[in-house]
């Protein structure tokens, strides 16, 4: 059976969101706020390029590949246990980052803080589908969804700020407080809500092939681009181990077993669940056509919903010379959408239902980026930019939210938290991919910088020798280029091959979308949980929850 959650009225159902929103708010904004402070980390503790990359890369690899694992132990332990937990682990970890004197503290401190974030972003949501009903839950999910586009939009700029005027430990120092009312306020506030009833026990080695896979493939997806995807293209190194092989890339090997291991646990749980044993993730699940599609066109959309956010600070600071701080004001008209669309989307939702809202949502999106393509140049200003960047967040306000409330609104309340956890895995599945792939077209787009040069007169080899270094920097190298000799021809050439590669960044972004858009058509039009207290899953997810 499932757990008969007791729903919250009045004004304690909002309090209690807004204490969950804050939580999730806390790590999306912390995911945004390093890619600011990262220079100055490297200034003050000795980092090299490969101990900056990897700064980023163990939260992203540690949050990915355990969001699965920890929506599953939130069903069976207790979803608001989790969700404390996981702030009590991310916060505990803030201070280790901002305590940290050396790379290797630095990165173990950051993969500690994704596998807190691991727990907060599936618990946060399943608690959401499981204490509200109703119009609530629709506005619950709206302001859930538009947290999450809002703060990776205003993660730069809270960075910025923190990092020019205070120190960028209080990048990190600023979850404590923010970390400790939301623990308060949701072990005052929230009810506690978990799977009761169906099979015990732990699937131990379903828990181990999905973790490893995921952290095989999330790996592969985030270093392929710097390691090489097959032959190696630079050395791996962590904790002053080195990959051995100098003909074949650790990308590969980490795909392939990856792979493998992914493949294994679907055979492994579809046996597990033919004997009514406890799985991490019941794969009956994907015959639910609001999930099963859902979860694909959360993948897809991924691929280019925050890929231009990846490159788009580049070229603002590259290029038009604003700093951290400027380049978050600008990316403030993307928050400011975002947080509109959550205001508006639940009544657009109740006339209009669900997954038009959700079309319309990536409509906006694909729009917002495509012109934002055609406007991007050397003289592009932020005025110019806001009114694009505007729809382009209301767009990810309204998809966020809305795809979120479809792929679960089919879902029984008692499997909430391993649905939840697997439609967050596709997003960050998608974003994955998505950054490769945004940035191996920024660098194929930046290989038009020699040509740009050499219109100017520049000669092939110097063209050739500026161009390479612009790519390999992602065009942090063109402001250092005006002290040389002819530095004035040498930074517009760079500029313009610049505004070039940003402008391709944004339409194959925005195609991604609109493919996410097409794929969208495969829901179902009345996608909407039933609100009744008679509700009931489909027979065979019936079985498994009431054991």
């Amino acid at each position: 059976m499932r757990q008969t959650a007791r729903m919250l009225t009045g004004k304690k159902r909002w309090a209690a969101l807004m204490f969950l929103a804050l939580g999730v708010a806390m790590i999306i904004l912390d995911a945004t706020v390093v890619n600011v402070a990262i220079p100055t980390m490297v200034k003050d503790l000795g980092l090299t390029t490969s101990d900056a990359e990897w700064v980023s890369a163990a939260y992203s690899l540690t949050f990915a590949s355990l969001l699965i694992l920890s929506g599953r132990m939130a069903d069976r332990f207790g979803r608001r246990l989790l969700f404390a937990i996981g702030v009590v682990v991310f916060v505990g970890a803030s201070i280790l980052v901002a305590a940290s004197d050396s790379p290797n503290s630095l990165i173990a401190a950051r993969a500690l803080q994704g596998i807190g974030g691991s727990m907060i972003l599936p618990s946060s949501l399943s608690v959401i589908n499981a204490v509200f009903v109703g119009r609530d839950r629709a506005v619950a999910f709206a302001v859930w969804g538009g947290t999450i586009g809002g703060m990776a939009a205003l993660g730069p700029l809270v960075g910025g700020w923190l990092t020019t005027y205070a120190s960028w430990h209080w990048a990190f120092l600023i979850n404590v407080p923010i970390g400790i009312i939301v623990l308060v306020g949701v072990l005052m506030i929230v009810p506690e809500t978990k799977e009761l009833g169906g099979p015990r026990g732990v699937d131990i080695k379903g828990t181990l092939l999905i973790t490893l896979g995921l952290l095989g493939v999330v790996f592969a997806l985030i270093e392929g681009q710097r390691y090489g995807w097959y032959r190696p293209t630079a050395q791996f190194s962590a904790a002053g181990w080195e990959w051995p092989s100098d003909s074949i890339s650790i990308v590969f090997v980490s795909a392939v077993v990856g792979v493998l291991a992914l493949a294994t646990f679907v055979l492994v749980e579809m046996r597990r669940v033919k004997r009514a044993k406890v799985v991490v993730v019941d794969l009956r699940l994907f015959r639910i056509r609001s999930f099963g599609a859902g979860n694909i066109v959360a993948l897809v959309v991924s691929l280019g919903e925050f890929g231009l956010l990846f490159a788009l600070p580049l070229f603002l600071q590259a290029v038009r010379g604003y700093d951290a701080l400027q380049t978050g004001v600008i990316l403030l008209a993307l928050a400011i959408g975002s947080f509109v669309a959550s205001g508006v989307g639940a009544p657009l939702s109740q006339r209009f239902g669900p997954v038009r809202v959700l079309q319309m949502g990536m409509a906006f999106e694909a729009v917002g980026i495509i012109v934002l393509g055609f406007v991007l140049s050397t003289e592009v200003t932020g005025w110019q930019m806001a009114p694009w960047l505007f729809l382009y967040g209301m767009g990810v306000g309204f998809a966020t939210a809305q795809l979120t409330g479809v792929i679960l609104s089919e879902v029984p309340v008692a499997e909430s938290g391993q649905a939840s956890a697997v439609q967050s895995t596709s997003r960050q599945v998608g974003a994955a991919i998505g950054t490769a792939i945004i940035g191996a077209t920024l660098i194929l787009g930046l290989g038009g910088v020699a040509g740009q040069l050499e219109d100017r007169g520049v000669p092939t080899a110097q063209a050739e020798q500026v161009s390479s270094a612009v790519a390999s920097s992602a065009g942090q190298a063109i402001p250092a280029l005006a002290p040389l000799p002819n530095g004035d021809v040498l930074v517009e050439g760079a500029s313009a091959g610049f505004a070039e590669a940003i402008t391709l960044v944004a339409w194959v972004a925005g195609g991604f979308v609109l493919f996410g858009l097409i794929t969208s058509l495969a829901l179902p039009r009345n996608a909407a949980r039933v609100e009744s207290e008679g509700y009931e899953p489909p027979r065979d997810h019936r079985a498994h929850a009431e054991g």
